[in-house]
């Protein structure tokens, strides 16, 4: 009888505010060095900074709405077939989806200059949730890239 294997999911604790595992995964995917308290302090900030600009919306639900809104539905594998290269496209798993966009929300923040992290953070969200941004704009160009090579879709297997 060897191990199970067990996903992180089960292991991952909700945050101490928002009681929210996904929360607590954009906490842990923002982290930088094993500097989990410097991360909580951005992400709760950024949270107060998306609360006081949008006064009819939990904070919670803006981070929902933005990841739900970033997560693309299909992307490009390269394949090699017969000695040419083709940009195949396929279907993304549940997961993948979630920590891509997580990914895409984060260097959007990191990319931007000039600015405090929670307000590029916030901002980001913001512009995630309203289906706009360099996040947004990164999942667009993924699903226009996989419509422009639906010829190659027979490929996947």
């Amino acid at each position: 009888m060897g191990l199970e294997y067990k996903s992180t999911e089960v292991f991952l604790k909700p945050d101490v505010r928002y009681n929210n595992k996904l929360a607590a995964k954009f906490i842990n995917c923002l982290m930088r060095k094993g500097k989990k308290s410097t991360s909580e302090r951005v992400f709760y900030a950024a949270m107060d900074y998306i609360d006081k600009k949008v006064q009819d919306k939990e904070p919670i639900e803006i981070l929902e709405g933005a990841i739900n809104n970033v997560k693309p539905l299909v992307e490009v594998r390269s394949r090699r077939i017969g000695g040419a290269t083709y940009q195949v496209p396929i279907e993304v798993p549940r997961k993948r989806q979630l920590s891509l966009a997580i990914r895409w929300i984060l260097q959007a923040a990191k990319a931007k200059k000039g600015r405090p992290m929670y307000i590029k953070l916030g901002d980001e969200l913001l512009d995630g949730h309203r289906r706009q941004g360099a996040a947004y704009t990164k999942r667009e160009n993924t699903h226009k890239m996989a419509e422009a090579n639906k010829a190659f879709a027979h490929f996947t297997w």
